[in-house]
């Protein structure tokens, strides 16, 4: 009876972030809406403190309790809360806000696509981790959709693209993201997904502190209005406390190949939400990109009932 209440459980948990895969893209794709649109009036560094520390400041009153009572494996595993935070919040924050400046939409989105077949590679070449057939196809399924969509149904774009400083920045984000995911399921953890996202994002913001002094000293502090306050506000609860720990919560129980394949969705919700926010039309290759994505995540995150 209580091995069925487990297999129950852990089934009722793993549909839970299957539905998550479709929702959590949705949460990050905000943060580089955000991104571009904050590039002239907040600098990126700043705006990456900003966010994690605010982060911080709304879960620590959640699980400030359960964070002091593991203090003695938080000073053990000190190191892997730094890389995680340098990984996820540093490379991954300010990287992005940097590289969002100076780089196409285009490009961002054909770099992003790219993520997910990392995070396979990572897994497989440190951990040994395999995708089955299946869930191979279902993948290929997903990026060719994104490169539909990226590419507008022109493969003769791929000739015309050109990259900036700005491309390898997000290049650069794109693999320290695969590499958190990958460590974030590996490294085993006795705090829930609120207590280490805290933990995490406390180390990712105290590692920034360098890079903000030399931003402050060069660039200047960013103008506090409600323009930024209302910016601040939305990075932290939507692509922050929201984004990170439904990924979390997506990674411990799908793992880090699949959880990395909703990186397959942000084109296709850029391009929904810039329909409808922007009045953006909704090309023929827009459906066609989604027809590919959405099987192709399916047939890649679920597993076949066996008897």
């Amino acid at each position: 009876m209580a091995s069925s209440s487990l297999g129950f459980a852990e089934s009722r948990q793993r549909r839970t972030a299957q539905v998550l895969l479709f929702v959590t893209p949705a949460l990050f794709t905000a943060n580089m809406l955000l991104a571009r649109a904050t590039a002239d009036f907040i600098p990126p560094v700043a705006l990456a403190e900003l966010r994690w520390t605010g982060v911080v400041l709304v879960l620590l009153p959640f699980c400030g309790r359960e964070l002091w009572r593991a203090r003695a494996a938080l000073r053990r595993d000190w190191a892997r809360y730094a890389l995680l935070g340098l990984l996820g919040m540093g490379i991954c924050g300010a990287g992005v806000y940097h590289g969002a400046a100076t780089t196409t939409a285009t490009n961002i989105g054909l770099i992003y696509a790219v993520s997910p077949v990392i995070i396979i590679l990572l897994s497989r070449a440190m951990f040994g981790e395999r995708l089955s057939r299946r869930q191979g196809l279902g993948a290929a399924l997903a990026l060719t959709g994104v490169l539909v969509i990226v590419l507008r149904g022109d493969p003769a774009a791929l000739l015309s693209l050109s990259f900036s400083t700005g491309d390898l920045m997000i290049l650069g984000a794109a693999i320290s993201w695969a590499l958190y995911t990958v460590l974030l399921k590996r490294w085993p953890d006795p705090l829930g997904v609120q207590a280490r996202l805290t933990a995490i994002a406390l180390a990712g913001a105290i590692l920034l502190v360098p890079l903000l002094g030399w931003e402050l000293a060069s660039r200047g502090a960013p103008h506090f209005d409600l323009r930024t306050i209302a910016t601040v506000l939305t990075l932290v609860l939507v692509p922050g406390v929201g984004a990170y720990a439904t990924y979390s919560y997506i990674t411990e129980h799908l793992g880090p190949s699949r959880t990395g394949l909703l990186l397959y969705l942000s084109p296709v919700y850029t391009a929904v939400l810039a329909w409808l926010l922007l009045g953006e039309a909704f090309a023929l290759y827009h459906w066609l990109g989604a027809a590919l994505v959405l099987p192709g995540l399916f047939f890649a995150t679920h597993k076949p009932k066996t008897t």
